[in-house]
């Protein structure tokens, strides 16, 4: 019989209501026992990692989460992570970009509901998680949720309270379970042995522009970042205003021997700096990186990624641009 590994972290799935608020206080063996038809296909065993909020999940919460499947890859044939749904979506690109190519599918699930609340929909996520994991053809980083397996770079959280929490953006969803089968749209590459990593740097920072915002904020971020991530608006542009100070900032951000990287406000269809003058100027001037089809989830975890394994521009901007996992279609 098939062995998944469940390792538990917390999230709404595992909460208890407090006077305080939810909060994640059930063991991984109580969410178990509460699905039992999970025993007639595959044999599981837990592994409680830590039972935290996702939105205290850090990148150094990401390595626990990889080096215990590390460890134990070759003891079970798939991986079920429970996690909170908020930074999930991170979490998932994470892992992606940290155990590339796996043959055996890791998949994360949670719930927006606890599991010991009535209409949860933990259950089902749960039980869905469990069969995409069983399967033979399953490979890879997912998050299965609502009935959908969605590939972990793509994966995005886009409503707060909604069941249907997750959509793939701009990437189909490898398969959906429907009357409890599992029906595959998309095969995942893979290898037979995968890569793990160990290394991520944080100092990465996401500034969303806002009408009128100061260009100063580089001056401030030059201390404490070495990359960062411009959300500008529609397909991508840098404003001038009445003056080039966003354009100046920028030289002397590249100058210093930081990189920039601009993506879009806009969920849907990426980024395209070359279609208007005030984002063309940049790419071509300056060397701007462009995060172009990316998820803004894959941007900040490929760039930590990146930055765990070397400081070179040109083997950054190298590794940018490589696909890994479905990330990005150029």
């Amino acid at each position: 019989m098939t062995k998944i590994l469940m390792i538990t972290t917390g999230g709404t799935i595992a909460s208890k209501q407090t006077e305080f608020g939810l909060s994640p206080l059930i063991t991984s063996d109580e969410i178990l026992s509460l699905i039992p038809g999970v025993s007639s296909f595959c044999e599981v065993e837990t592994l409680p990692l830590f039972n935290l909020d996702s939105t205290n999940v850090t990148p150094s919460h990401w390595l626990q989460i990889v080096h215990c499947i590390q460890t134990n890859y070759d003891k079970y044939d798939g991986f079920v992570v429970t996690h909170g749904t908020d930074t999930m979506a991170y979490t998932a690109a994470a892992l992606s970009y940290l155990i590339q190519a796996s043959k055996k599918p890791i998949v994360l699930t949670g719930s927006q509901k606890s599991i010991f609340e009535e209409n949860t929909d933990a259950k089902l996520n749960l039980m869905h998680a469990f069969q995409f994991a069983a399967h033979p053809e399953s490979h890879g980083v997912h998050i299965v949720f609502n009935g959908k397996a969605l590939i972990g770079t793509r994966a995005k959280k886009v409503r707060t309270k909604s069941y249907n929490a997750f959509t793939s953006i701009d990437y189909p969803a490898t398969a959906v379970m429907r009357d409890n089968k599992l029906i595959r749209y998309i095969e995942v590459p893979y290898k037979e042995t995968p890569v793990f990593y160990d290394c991520l740097k944080e100092r990465v920072f996401l500034l969303k522009l806002i009408p009128g915002l100061k260009a100063d904020i580089f001056q401030y971020l030059k201390e404490h970042y070495d990359i960062i991530i411009m959300e500008g608006f529609g397909v991508g542009g840098i404003p001038v205003y009445e003056t080039s100070s966003y354009l100046a900032s920028i030289e002397d951000w590249i100058k210093s021997g930081k990189l920039l990287v601009m993506t879009t406000q806009v969920t849907y269809e990426g980024s395209d700096m070359e279609v208007y003058e005030v984002g063309f100027q940049a790419k071509k001037d300056y060397n701007v990186l462009e995060a172009y089809n990316m998820t803004l989830e894959a941007t900040v975890t490929k760039l930590m990624w990146i930055l765990g394994q070397t400081s070179d521009h040109q083997k950054i901007q190298e590794l940018f641009y490589t696909p890994i996992a479905c990330d990005l279609f150029l």
